[in-house]
């Protein structure tokens, strides 16, 4: 029987209105899935839904100025606007979580835990980011989400510039979760997130010795899952990630680029469950 995909509302930092997607019975292991910038929480609903089947009570969250949550009345998305969004919702959570954070949401993660020691989180993964990131790869995926500042005549042509940007991905059967990532403004439609993101966004490959020095400070069992073919986290960055926290796992997913999760979601998926079964086992 498919699990039953709801939606809350909660109150971040500011009063921003938070919207997150919870499945699963809340006396099981908990998680929570941040997900990349530009994207929504519509992103994990495979991830929701398989982990919820496998005893887990899973919350996936819109990032603030994404989807359906807020967007920032002051224009506000600062790392600490964007950590006191996700230590709100883990206050919420009923036990302390494994927190899941894929690129953007990654960084957002390990901020918040590592600048914050006593946050009730008792796992965190990292999907291809880490503290030092590539800045050409970066300036890549940026340029990307600022292109059409204008939007697009259909969801199709919104699927071409996603293709023309990751042509190794095959295109999906049809595009009902692209559209997701979009809200249409009469005959036109635009990304789901609010363009004043980068005005105040401090989550950048120069904003390093921040995450640095975040990761010095996270105390909890640490997995990173790269794409082999990320052209944002390079092999460097990987073995720069295992110095800061020698303690770190790390899984080199094959085959995969940034979008680990849509590029290979079986092999993404098999080293979640791997992971997160390893700590269960050690309550």
């Amino acid at each position: 029987m498919p699990e039953i995909l709801e939606t809350r509302l909660y109150r971040g930092h500011g009063n921003v209105r938070i919207a997150a997607t919870v499945a699963g019975n809340p006396s099981n292991p908990a998680v929570l899935l941040i997900h990349g910038g530009g994207q929504t929480r519509h992103a994990w609903n495979g991830t929701v839904r398989h982990l919820s089947g496998r005893g887990y009570y899973v919350t996936a969250m819109d990032l603030r100025g994404h989807g359906d949550s807020d967007w920032a009345p002051d224009g506000d998305y600062s790392l600490a606007a964007q950590t006191g969004d996700v230590r709100a919702l883990l206050a919420e959570m009923p036990s302390p979580a494994t927190v899941i954070g894929a690129s953007l949401g990654g960084l957002i993660a390990l901020v918040t835990l590592g600048e914050s020691p006593d946050t009730p989180a008792e796992a965190l993964i990292l999907v291809d980011v880490a503290p030092r990131v590539d800045p050409e790869g970066e300036a890549r995926i940026v340029n990307f989400m600022q292109a059409h500042p204008d939007g697009f005549a259909s969801v199709e042509e919104a699927a071409e510039a996603v293709s023309r940007y990751n042509p190794n991905r095959p295109k999906p059967r049809d595009n009902s979760g692209l559209e997701r990532n979009l809200r249409k403004i009469g005959n036109r439609y635009y990304w789901h997130w609010d363009p004043k993101l980068f005005d105040t966004l401090d989550a950048r490959a120069k904003d390093a010795a921040r995450f640095d020095e975040a990761a010095r400070h996270i105390r909890v069992p640490t997995l990173l899952v790269r794409g082999s073919r990320s052209d944002l986290v390079p092999e460097e960055s990987v073995r720069h990630f295992l110095d800061v926290i020698p303690d770190a796992r790390y899984v080199d997913v094959q085959d995969a680029g940034h979008m680990v999760v849509g590029d290979r979601n079986d092999a993404f998926r098999a080293a979640l469950i791997e992971f997160l079964e390893a700590r269960r086992e050690t309550r």
